[in-house]
């Protein structure tokens, strides 16, 4: 079966070459990846997936799916890039590996039985769609998630950050400053809630980081601003720790606006991100086969400082995000224009091929060897 596998994507290598490319010459910001969104359904159906578009009413998603029942293997992809910076994180390659290994899994689907999914992920700078996934349902019939990211190094899956949002505005009263010395202003309350949380940051558990900035503080000094607002990045290593800073962030907002007399509102102005829980037996299955597709050389679990909208489908379903190398020069860093660029090198796209067989391989285990899913969902429940 997997030389099947392997000869399926062998066949069909330049239509993933193409689309590696198109991705990359063709950037979009979240939300709006309609050429992307297009180029990836058409590609879907030329390999007769069946394909719901516009999935959830999110313009530039989809959900393909090819051969019927359980276990159902779950692929991602995502593909927004940075407006003006182009694929600096390899968005266009992770999409790539992710169709490549749903093509090569679901050319023999109908022999193993068995479903295989593809969704289409958008807005993943803005914070994802999959939490909106999530509580509408849609992981509750898929068995595990595969989903690899590009890198300057190959790691196997490890944890990510968890991550709050959250923004707080003051309303204050509109005015000259000059004839208003003696009113407290919505700047004020900002200015004192920073003063208050850097007092009550020592106090917190050490592996929170609470990263802030004023988003809207008015723009000239002759008038009060009317509404000033600050932003922050609640970080920790677990969302239940981060859930307590949050609520001393509120409780500081709601004490500056009694003590000062302006109106607050606070929320969540992106969504948030869960800690990725990582699945050690799809972790090893996967090393396993990645090895078997000729990468050897393999870092242990990764810990990344950044969120993962991954983070809180791996509380619904066994996930992994594992990472792989696709630089030949050392000196390329993860994030700029030089790694965009060698996503679209030919040995980019090679690995890129193995990791994808290595992820359908490790599809095709669960799905031929129930004990796997046994175990895998086994770790899972006990977490």
């Amino acid at each position: 079966m997997k030389q099947e596998m392997i000869s399926y994507i062998e066949k069909h290598k330049d239509d993933l070459k193409s689309l590696n490319r198109f991705l990359y010459d063709n950037p979009e910001k979240s939300y709006d990846e309609f050429n992307s969104y297009n180029y990836i359904c058409n590609l879907l159906e030329k390999h007769n997936f069946e394909i719901k578009k516009n999935f959830l009413d999110l313009k530039t998603s989809f959900y393909a799916s090819k051969g019927s029942g359980n276990p159902n293997i779950c692929f991602l992809c995502e593909y927004d890039a940075i407006e003006n910076e182009g694929h600096i994180t390899g968005h266009n390659l992770l999409t790539t590996t992710s169709v490549a290994a749903a093509l090569a899994l679901s050319s023999i689907i109908e022999k193993i039985g068995g479903s295989v999914t593809l969704i289409g992920c958008p807005g993943e700078y803005l914070g994802g769609t999959k939490s909106v996934m999530v509580k509408q349902g849609v992981f509750n019939d898929i068995d595990v998630v595969l989903v690899a990211h590009p890198d300057v190094v190959t790691s196997e899956s490890g944890s990510s950050s968890a991550i709050i949002p959250l923004s707080i505005k003051f309303l204050g009263h509109s005015g000259l400053s000059f004839l208003n010395k003696e009113t407290y202003t919505s700047l004020d309350g900002i200015l004192l809630t920073f003063n208050i949380l850097n007092s009550l940051l020592k106090g917190f558990p050490k592996d929170v980081e609470v990263n802030s900035i004023l988003s809207n503080g008015g723009f000239t000094p002759l008038l009060l601003p009317i509404e000033s607002e600050a932003k922050f990045y609640i970080r920790s290593k677990e969302m239940d720790i981060a859930r307590i800073v949050e609520s001393k962030l509120r409780e500081i907002a709601i004490y500056v606006s009694k003590l000062i007399r302006v109106q607050n509102t606070i929320s969540l102005y992106e969504p948030e991100n869960e800690e990725l829980i990582t699945n050690r037996t799809l972790n090893r299955l996967f090393s396993h086969n990645l090895k078997e597709t000729g990468i050897i050389n393999i870092d242990g679990p990764r810990d990344i400082h950044s969120g993962l909208s991954l983070g809180i489908v791996s509380k619904t379903i066994p996930c992994i995000q594992p990472f792989f190398s696709i630089i030949e020069d050392n000196n390329i860093k993860y994030g700029t224009k030089n790694f965009a660029n060698a996503t679209i090198s030919n040995h980019a796209i090679e690995e890129s091929l193995k990791v994808a067989l290595a992820l359908a391989f490790t599809g095709h285990d669960i799905i031929a060897k129930e004990n796997l899913l046994s175990e895998v969902k086994n770790e899972f429940y006990k977490k």
